[in-house]
């Protein structure tokens, strides 16, 4: 890795930093008896370095810039006092291994479980999450995707407000404790994605724009302020900072993929887009051995960066909002905001995201003003990543609610699993939802008070009612409760998402690779629809009513049903009434 501390073969620490307006560095190493300054030598293109004897794998460090300012290192591997601390120099080949064997398999079988490692249980640890993998497991996940970790300030945040993207937060745990987790993950059959943000750095604790203000664009703003400079002067050095990070979780941290965050907001007019290199670097490098995963969020639904699983220089999949929201109107109502544009027929509207992958393909967005998205079509199911629930479209609510607060009846919930778990696109639950938890997911933080109330204030008139996010009972509201599995609603909540990843596993899974776009039918403007797709001489087909009044059915079906929410309900399905909230999976020869 070209940036931060480095142990040699010989023994000693390279450190190196790009500090482009910078006159001079020193390397400030922390001992028990004081600290140490030590020159470092200039280097063309605004780099310093310095190769030492005088410090080990455990030494604590920051960089000195022009006399005035002590600074974590950005690409710091560890800052075991928090982002306002000193920088530790680690070994990344003390930590031993046993994944030797392990792949992760094809990624259009996925099934994803997002979690926030501080709030999915009690110890809010790297160690919490690894005693409760053999649920995972059960339940019928592939692969947990882990909220970011790039360390933030303080000890409880999302992970979107992260300023050191090498160094996993302290407050979880320390790095081999994190690997300690993917090793076992691993040997329970179990792939780990990592949540990365490229489009900005947090408010607090980045020292980057003292020394290296071209990591940041003047041409390009973001809602969270200056865009990254992929594009601009001096954008080589930042573009080979993020490309080596993602590199970095891949190899040293043997993730199985990457999560790349909202790149509506990854500005770049370069001849190759950021995102493209990123994903040709992974699939060349780790990706040459290992299945590696690549999915992304971008609100713009553009296709540019989405192929065929693994494909170089393309992504896996991208998170279909589009899917979320059409499912989310017309099991709640709601019509605010970005509902507005799925308020008008969602029933027609989540037959075609099921079908082709985005709902918008060009059409007007009433809510952006003008058009969004392209043509999906010729995409194939696992191009898209679908769900009822994620950490936005719970969080950015003004108090976190959850829909098993926001939809009190079971079986509408129990009706949109069946549509969620046995489609052919990978699906994603929010840790909890197996269970039907009630704990809400609000934004906390634990910034300084000043900019705490500011942005307070701001989400405040954004999301009127918002609980302080600083305030620690925030964050502990967020926190799962697992004692309540066994009980009630919740008891029977996980029984029926394990079966229906159980039957995902046996009738879904090995068909998926084959299976190509869909298409759709609805029945006169109602509740009703139906959505096939074939491949491989089969035809997966469902039929559903979601809706709390009975309705006719879409069309005629007819073969073998391998999930049905009312099994009374005649078969083959024809014209009769479709009972209300009701699914029916069915597998048939094509014609």
């Amino acid at each position: 890795m070209p940036f931060g501390a480095e142990l040699t073969a010989g023994g000693q620490v390279r450190f190196r930093l790009w500090a482009p307006a910078a006159r001079r560095v020193e390397v400030a190493l922390y001992h028990a008896n004081g600290t140490r300054l030590l020159p470092m030598h200039p280097l063309p293109g605004g780099w310093f370095a310095l190769e030492t004897d005088a410090a080990h794998a455990g030494s604590l460090y920051r960089f000195l810039v022009d006399g005035e300012h002590e600074v974590a290192d950005p690409a710091s591997r560890f800052n075991p006092e928090g982002v306002h601390g000193a920088s530790a120099v680690v070994d990344p080949r003390s930590f031993a291994w046993n994944d030797e064997d392990w792949r992760a398999p094809p990624w259009p079988g996925a099934v994803l479980y997002e979690l926030h490692v501080g709030a999915f249980t009690p110890e809010g640890t790297y160690g919490g999450v690894a005693a409760r993998l053999e649920h995972l497991a059960r339940l019928g996940i592939t692969a947990i995707e882990l909220m970011p970790l790039n360390a933030f300030p303080g000890t409880r945040d999302w992970g979107y407000d992260g300023v050191l993207p090498f160094a996993p937060q302290a407050s979880y745990g320390t790095p081999d404790e994190l690997k300690a987790l993917i090793d076992s993950a691993h040997r329970s059959g179990l792939a780990v994605l990592l949540d990365v943000v490229y489009n900005h750095f947090g408010p607090e604790g980045n020292y980057l724009h003292r020394y290296a203000p071209q990591f940041f664009s003047a041409r390009h703003v973001t809602p969270w302020g200056p865009a990254i400079n992929f594009d601009g002067p001096g954008s080589d050095a930042v573009r080979d900072f993020f490309i080596h990070n993602a590199l970095y979780w891949l190899e040293e941290y043997h993730f199985d993929g990457l999560r790349l965050d909202a790149i509506h907001a990854v500005h770049d007019t370069s001849a190759t887009h950021i995102v493209t290199e990123i994903a040709r670097a992974a699939r060349a490098g780790p990706g040459r051995t290992r299945p590696i995963y690549l999915t992304l969020e971008n609100l713009d639904n553009a296709v540019r960066f989405l192929g065929a699983a693994g494909a170089a220089g393309s992504c896996d999949a991208q998170w279909n909002d589009d899917t979320h929201h059409s499912l989310h109107v017309l099991l709640t109502g709601e019509s605010q905001s970005y509902y507005a544009d799925y308020a008008r027929d969602p029933h027609a509207l989540l037959a075609r995201g099921l079908a082709e992958g985005f709902v918008y393909q060009g059409e007007v967005s009433r809510y952006l003003g003008g058009p969004r998205g392209e043509s999906t079509a010729h995409l194939p199911p696992s191009a898209f990543v679908n769900f009822l629930q994620n950490h936005d479209q719970v969080g950015n609510r003004a108090r976190g609610e959850r829909l098993t607060t926001l939809v009190r009846d079971e079986a509408a919930l129990g009706a949109a699993a069946a549509v969620l778990l046995l489609a052919p696109a990978p699906p994603l639950l929010f840790m909890g939802e197996e269970w039907a938890a009630l704990e809400p997911f609000p934004w906390f933080c634990d910034f300084e008070a000043e900019l705490a109330a500011r942005v307070h204030a701001h989400r405040s008139r954004e999301y009127p009612g918002s609980p302080y996010p600083a305030a620690p009972a925030t964050f502990a509201s967020a926190r799962l409760d697992w004692r309540v599995l066994e009980q009630g609603a919740h008891a029977r909540a996980l029984a029926f998402h394990r079966r229906l990843l159980e039957i995902r596993r046996a009738e879904i899974a090995p068909r998926i690779l084959e299976l190509h776009a869909g298409r759709f039918t609805r029945a006169n403007a109602g509740r009703a629809f139906a959505v096939s797709w074939e491949g491989a001489g089969e035809r997966l087909r469902l039929i559903a009513n979601l809706g709390a009044e009975a309705a006719a059915a879409p069309e005629s079906a007819a073969g073998r049903v391998i999930f049905a929410t009312h099994p009374e309900l005649p078969a083959p399905l024809s014209r009769e009434q479709l009972a209300p909230w009701s699914v029916t999976w069915l597998l048939e020869p094509a014609p």
